[in-house]
């Protein structure tokens, strides 16, 4: 979904303005966020022994919820819709950023409520207290201090 997205980003903005060094940079500072935040989640995920398979959620064998899922139950998510940013911003198109926000929306509403019932039909209460304490994308939450 978000490699679909990536590519009609680079279709609407054909033509977009050429490259300035701050865009560039602000790109690559939002790609080194998005980046480092969807590896850490996944290579937590990795030695957790489960599953970052999206669509088996149900699969899942550990719930986890340390490292970069401390800021968000959906890092990975959050970072891919980073580098989605960061390509809108890159590319100097606000019509590239249309396909974010249909990335998002589709994650949100379908995705990422389906892994949710798997979680919860999985974990229980365990999932409940997650849920409750640490946001689905990013928020006010994401920025406490342990």
């Amino acid at each position: 979904m978000a490699v679909g997205a990536a590519l009609v980003q680079r279709a609407l903005s054909d033509g977009a303005r050429p490259p300035t060094r701050s865009r560039s940079a602000a790109a690559a500072a939002i790609s080194l966020v998005a980046l480092s935040m969807a590896g850490a989640a996944a290579n937590r995920f990795r030695r957790a022994g489960t599953t970052t398979e999206p669509f088996q959620p149900g699969r899942a064998t550990v719930l986890v919820t340390g490292g970069a899922n401390t800021v968000s139950r959906n890092p990975m998510y959050v970072g891919m819709a980073g580098l989605l940013l960061a390509h809108a911003v890159g590319r100097g198109s606000w019509a590239a950023l249309l396909p974010l926000v249909g990335f998002v929306g589709f994650i949100d509403r379908v995705q990422i409520r389906a892994e949710e019932t798997a979680l919860l039909e999985k974990f229980g209460p365990a999932y409940e207290d997650y849920r409750a304490t640490t946001p689905r994308w990013v928020d006010r939450r994401s920025l406490r201090i342990a």
